[in-house]
């Protein structure tokens, strides 16, 4: 009888331990773990995909880009170099960043990529930096999901606009385009068409921002299947800061039927200049010499606007009205207003963003499946990729070797061996 007695207190006593370790695993924050394992990297330092780039006027060196995995990432050095400055307050997938033109030292970042492939990773709204990315606190809009664009008023860092796609998988409520005036602390919903439509694009005019160009998007996504286009997909302006939109989408010129995505310009040079590249079976690059009114096709190349759903950016230049930029495979650049193109290659291929800077269109930075690459001479030559750790893998594993190696599979590269003990 005592030993049955002693066995019974035994397997209580262990039951019980084992509830607390069980729940200390269930701890969403895992608390339990934060001083028990040590996570070092050991790279590669290969850069992964990003899907969106910011630089700073009038600092040549300064640079930012998200990474589809990896949080925010910043260069002081031109590329030579890149930190990470999100990881300890947000990481995983970024959509947007934007660099207040009155501050640089507000900053703005959207979660959720917007390059929706099958493996899309989301986010959870808007997070803000006001010391250049030293500290970061959440500015809302938490289930927006995915977000497409983030624009700052030029002279007013707390003015900010937010394209977002919202849930890609169902129907929710917040997406749309959203607008604060106190640096992020509300919110108004200032354009919403439905439920299932999300906004992509978004342009501020650089000559008057009060005019506002955004483009809309019925887009949904399943792990086996993408939807593109659809009721509700078009173009939209807006002439006082936002408060009041109109579609334009039926305007003289642009195409009939069914719209998927579209991105949309304008020229710093040239208000009345705008740009639109839109996925639809008459799609292409549009061009507008009076600020939207009416429209002329200037180019329908595969090239510019093949899977459309992974790219379909347009840029133009900030000093000449004449020349903007495409982005896909490969990006793409035209000096006569769309009407011919020279397709370039950056360091990686798959081209998803671009800023260029306001005072020197020589200076730029773009985004890709490699990460980001900075150039000084227009895109002649760029910086490495081999310097950042973001890359994305889809598979691991390691052998049976004394001492072992691991070895992965990266998204758009090739796989990878490395020994467990190294730097990278």
């Amino acid at each position: 009888m005592k030993r049955i007695l002693i066995l019974i207190l035994m397997m209580y006593f262990s039951g019980t331990a084992e509830t607390q370790e069980l729940s200390k695993m269930q701890d969403p924050n895992l608390k339990y773990y934060e001083n028990a394992i040590n996570w070092r990297s050991i790279g590669p330092y290969r850069g992964g995909r990003s899907g969106s780039v910011a630089g700073v006027e009038g600092k040549p060196n300064l640079f930012y880009f998200g990474a589809t995995g990896g949080g925010v990432w910043e260069t002081k050095d031109g590329g030579r170099s890149w930190n990470n400055i999100s990881d300890g307050y947000f990481g995983g997938s970024i959509g947007a960043i934007a660099v207040a033109p009155s501050d640089n030292n507000v900053i703005y970042v959207g979660g959720g990529e917007q390059t929706v492939r099958g493996n899309v990773s989301s986010g959870y709204g808007i997070y803000k930096s006001e010391d250049a990315g030293k500290t970061w606190k959440s500015a809302g809009l938490t289930d927006s999901r995915h977000v497409g664009r983030i624009r700052i008023h030029p002279t007013d860092h707390n003015t900010v606009y937010v394209a977002a796609m919202g849930n890609l998988y169902k129907d929710n409520a917040e997406r749309g385009i959203f607008k604060t005036t106190d640096g992020g602390k509300t919110w108004n919903k200032v354009l919403y068409v439905s439920e299932s439509v999300g906004f992509v694009d978004l342009c501020l005019d650089p000559n008057n921002p009060r005019i506002m160009y955004a483009s809309s998007w019925n887009i949904r996504r399943t792990p086996y299947s993408l939807s593109s286009g659809g009721e509700g997909s078009g173009l939209w302006k807006s002439t006082d800061s936002g408060e009041t939109w109109t579609e334009i989408t039926g305007n003289k010129g642009l195409p009939k039927g069914v719209w998927g995505i579209s991105g949309v310009a304008v020229s710093p040079v040239n208000s009345e200049r705008i740009y639109t590249l839109i996925e639809n079976k008459d799609g292409g690059i549009y061009v507008s010499d009076d600020a939207g009114e009416t429209w002329t096709k200037r180019n329908d190349s595969r090239s510019l606007r093949q899977r459309a759903w992974y790219y379909t950016r347009i840029y133009a230049d900030t000093k000449d009205e004449n020349t903007v930029y495409v982005m896909n495979v490969r990006y793409h650049k035209s000096t006569d207003g769309g009407r011919t193109f020279q397709s370039n290659n950056a360091p990686h291929g798959d081209h998803h963003d671009l800023w260029i800077a306001p005072e020197d269109p020589n200076r730029m930075v773009i985004a890709d499946d490699g990460g980001a690459q900075v150039s000084y001479d227009g895109g002649d030559t760029w910086s490495t990729y081999y310097n950042q750790p973001t890359a994305q893998f889809y598979r691991v594993t390691t052998d049976n070797n004394f001492p072992y190696r691991i070895y992965a599979a990266q998204q758009d590269n090739s796989t990878v061996r490395i020994a467990h003990r190294t730097q990278g």
